[in-house]
This record gives C-alpha cells, structure tokens and sequence, in this order.
C-alpha cells in the first residue's frame, strides 16, 4: 500500500487548526466584514421562493484557507469543509446507525465473496455543469481518481475493474473482497464529478451537491461563498440556508467575539475556556462530541534504546493519561485502545494509567533508572500543538524523576517524517483519524511492514500482525464479527505484547453556533465538516 498524505493534514494543517495561530504572510483576518454571495445568484435559475424564505448567509468560520486544491482527485485537507457541500460519493456514512446510507447511489449490493459490488444511481441527478449522471460518468471520475494518485486515492486499491452496465448501473470487481460502501462514503476521494468540469481556479466546479461556487479570493478573509444550486436533486424548503460564506479567522478569541456579536454562524473549535464561557451565553449554543481523532505516542521499534521492549513499556507506564485528560478541561477523552468508540474494532477496558513504579522497575531492568547511568531520548512532536505540548510536559516531568531526559523537539510534518525515515527519534507524537470510516487505516499506514515506502512510523516487523493486517479488507466486508475479533486482537499485540505504541487521549469536538441554526450534528466521520442542506434558521 502506498503512502499517502493523511499526516500531512494530520501534522500540519490539521494540527494548525486545531489551536489559534497566525496566517501566513503576516495578514490578520478576522476584523472585517463578511460579504455575502452576489444578490440573485442561487444556482442555475432562480428559488422563486417567497418572502419567508432564510435570505441569511450561514457563515462558518475557520482558522486555516479553506481551499489550496480544486480538484475533487486530490484535494486532502481542510479543503472538505467546502468540498463535502459542492461534491458528494455514492454513499455517506452515518455516525449515529455506523452504516453507509444512499447518496448518490441509492441501493448497492456486494456478490462473490464481497469481490462483486453493485451500486444503483439516483435518477435525474444533473452535475452542476449540466451534464446528466450517469454510470459511465460515474467511472470516469474514480478511475480519474486512481489515475492521479493523490489524496487518499488508496482507499480504491481493492478496484480491478468498473464497469458501466447502462445508464444507472456501476459495477465493481475487486482484487480483493473490500467494504466498498464505506470506502464510497469516504471523506476523501470518493467524490463523482464530472471530469470536463474540473477547474484549478475555484470560477466553477463539477460536483452534484446542494452547493455550488458563488467565489473564491484566495488570501481573503472571506476566502469563499457558495450559493444554493437550484437543480440539486436534494430539493429545497423556504427554512434552508440558501448561501455560505467562510470566514478565516485564525484567532479563536477573534472567532468567538464575531460569533457573539452575531457576525457569524459557526466557530469550529473553541478552547476550553471559551467554550464554558459560550455555554452560558445567550445566543449561542454548544456542541460536544468525540471525533475519530486520537493521540499516538510511536516508539522506534528498531533503534535507540527504545528497541528494548522494557524501555518502551517503561514509558507507556509513565504517561500521565488522567493528568492529561483533566488538563484538556473537555477537550479529549481517555483512549481505550487504538480504535476510537464508534468503529468496529473498539475495544473497551483498554484504558491506560499511569504507574511510575512499574515504569522504574522496567527501566531498572534495561540497565537504566535513578541509581543508573541517565537515559537520553529523543522526541518530535507537531509545532504549534498545545495539546501535544502539554503531554510533552507531562511526559518529561515523570522522566524526570527516573533519571531520563526527554529531549523534545516542536518540527512540522515534512521535518519529522524525513527524520523518522532516516530512524532518527526515539519517540513520535502525532495524530491519526481514518479517511474511510472503519479503523483499517492505523493498522495499514501505521503498523503494517513492507517492502514498499510507506509509513509504519513504529518500524513493527511483526509476520502474524502483517497477515492479521491484510485480512481486515475481506472480513469487514464478510464477516464483520470475526472482524471485529481480530481488530480486538491486533490492539492487544501492538500495544500490550508489542508495546509499540502509547495512546493517550481522542479527541473531542467543541463547537459553538448562533442559537437560531437548527439541525446541526456533528460527524466524526467527516471532521469539521458542516453539512449546511441539513440546515435550517429558525424563525
């Protein structure tokens, strides 16, 4: 399996908007106005709506450029947060049911094992273009996908074939038996646009969702707006936001003021303190829920002193998980296991805790230890994270006391990844949440050994945990008990036999929004993502 860019957005630019930070080029946004899409332009015609339709614009306000990638192939950031309202799959996965439900395809089957998949399309679905959906639409833009290699392009490795069987039908043969329904409800990669229509500069775009492009002033702070594309074949009621706008705004307290002032609509995260602070406000109201986001502490498997299994259990014994936890005030919860609540394959009971006196007695036994010669470790976390700063704290203080020094390193992604190439650090933190909604991809990316380039950040050679690894594909699609037996199973290799890993905390999502946005829920399956047909004001 090849390499893909999900640590990038991890360690960089989801990293960075996960706390308030400067823009670059040193312009500060956040202190003027938000213009609203051009009067009149609501999609390809006119509502026709009357005098009680919602003419407010929904402002959503994030603290990183929403788009840096026009193309529904590559694009793998935060670019979702727009995307995911402009483009949309054959399926969505619903965090609430955990199953994949109709998008564009309204039925599907799977045959052969799970190596056959039948999707049948919704009829009468135009692409904003114009042009007219169909299967063999419909092929051409996942084979397009494929054929880039961007993005998260990987999720469709399984694909042998696609074929068009008329008008309506696509039918898929495997390599390999694969939950295709949830690889089709993909955060990323899974979009059916129409390929003529795909344009670098943000003027139009071909997707089929409820939204189409108003705008796009790159380096603005009001970078986008988007418009109400009246042929979505969704429909729309007179309540439903019928205009977008995104705000860039990299300060959280800046984001907030705007939201109680009523400027905007919908803050993405905001601190703790801020966040208690909204939930006695007014006009505001809060969301709380966890992600499918959480916190890794990989050890180097294969040199340094952290090849010695001792030392690696000595350090999942010294984490401060609940002193930790109770330091995010809210914004993470204890982890149990690598598989986040909600995925098949969480196991619950997994919780760690911390033990310094186990943590002495395994370091005592590698040789190292208060009464020992001191123990130097190297450690690189992502710059800009206050979270991953505060564990490093934590962690480097209980060390302390062991006779062992941490020493840490702030780096962006780039820097980190060429350093864990060359197994350059003992300790690496980062985070990890899936493209797909099923927890193949940390055992894949993270754990998995081969001779191709890769991640496996732990540098794990494990044959039984690699073949382990390989049949998650077939049994999520087949047998989905037996799946969920071996997902149990690997975590307690990794992470208690192998001690390859620490992990402390998922995230959880804080979110504010002006009191009269009805409908809102979050889903971790699609992060940060505000789904704004599902949307209305009140009255």
């Amino acid at each position: 399996m090849r390499w893909h860019k999900r640590l990038l957005v991890a360690g960089a630019a989801a990293l960075l908007g996960l706390t308030a930070s400067a823009c670059a080029g040193g312009q500060v946004r956040g202190a003027g106005g938000t213009p609203a899409p051009r009067e009149g332009a609501t999609g390809q015609g006119t509502t026709g709506q009357s005098a009680k339709s919602n003419d407010s614009t929904f402002v959503y306000v994030p603290n990183l450029d929403v788009v840096t990638d026009w193309d529904p192939a590559t694009s793998y950031s935060n670019e979702i947060v727009a995307l995911s309202n402009i483009y949309e799959g054959l399926t969505r996965y619903n965090s609430e049911t955990r199953k994949a439900e109709p998008r564009l395809a309204l039925k599907w089957s799977s045959a052969a094992g799970g190596k056959e998949w039948t999707f049948e399309l919704r009829p009468g679905v135009r692409f904003h273009s114009g042009a007219p959906l169909t299967a063999e639409a419909a092929k051409k833009a996942i084979e397009r996908t494929i054929d880039k290699k961007g993005g998260a392009a990987y999720i469709w490795s399984a694909v042998d074939t696609i074929d068009a069987v008329g008008d309506t039908t696509l039918k898929f043969t495997l390599k390999y038996p694969a939950p295709l329904d949830l690889v089709a409800s993909s955060a990323y990669a899974a979009y059916i646009y129409d390929v003529d229509a795909v344009d670098p500069d943000g003027k139009k775009d071909g997707g089929t969702g409820p939204y189409t492009i108003d705008s796009w002033q790159k380096g603005k702070e009001t970078e986008l707006t988007l418009k109400a594309f009246d042929g979505y074949w969704g429909g729309w009621k007179p309540e439903q936001y019928k205009k977008v706008a995104f705000r860039v705004t990299p300060e959280i307290t800046t984001a907030w003021q705007l939201l109680q002032k009523g400027e905007v609509s919908f803050v993405q995260r905001l601190n703790p303190q801020l966040f208690q602070q909204a939930g006695a406000t007014e006009n505001v109201r809060t969301s709380q829920s966890p992600s499918f986001q959480n916190l890794l502490v990989l050890f180097n498997t294969a040199s340094g002193p952290a090849r010695d299994e001792r030392v690696r259990r000595a350090l999942q014994a010294a984490i401060d998980y609940d002193g930790l936890v109770a330091a995010l005030k809210g914004s993470g919860q204890k982890a149990s296991g690598l598989v986040p609540e909600g995925l098949l394959g969480h196991v619950p009971g997994m919780q760690p805790k911390q033990d310094l006196a186990r943590a002495q007695q395994l370091l005592e036994e590698a040789g190292y230890g208060p009464d020992n010669p001191e123990l130097k470790l190297t450690l690189t976390y992502a710059q800009g994270d206050e979270d991953q700063k505060l564990l490093v704290t934590l962690l480097s203080s209980a060390l302390r006391k062991l006779n062992v020094t941490l020493q840490a390193r702030p780096m962006t992604w780039n820097a980190q990844w060429d350093l864990g190439k060359k197994k350059g650090q003992d300790i690496f933190v980062m985070y990890w949440y899936p493209d797909y909604p099923d927890a193949y991809s940390w055992f894949l990316n993270v754990f998995r050994s081969t001779k191709e380039p890769q991640l496996n950040l732990s540098y794990l050679k494990d044959d039984q945990i690699d073949a382990a690894i390989d049949s998650l594909p077939e049994l999520t699609a087949t047998n989905q008990v037996k799946a969920d037996e071996t997902y149990q199973d690997l975590q307690k290799k990794i992470i208690e036999e192998r001690a390859a890993v620490a992990v402390p905390y998922v995230q959880t999502y804080q979110r504010a929004f002006a009191a009269d946005v009805q409908g809102y829920v979050d889903n971790p399956a699609y992060p940060n993502v505000v789904f704004f047909h599902d949307l209305k004001r009140a009255a």
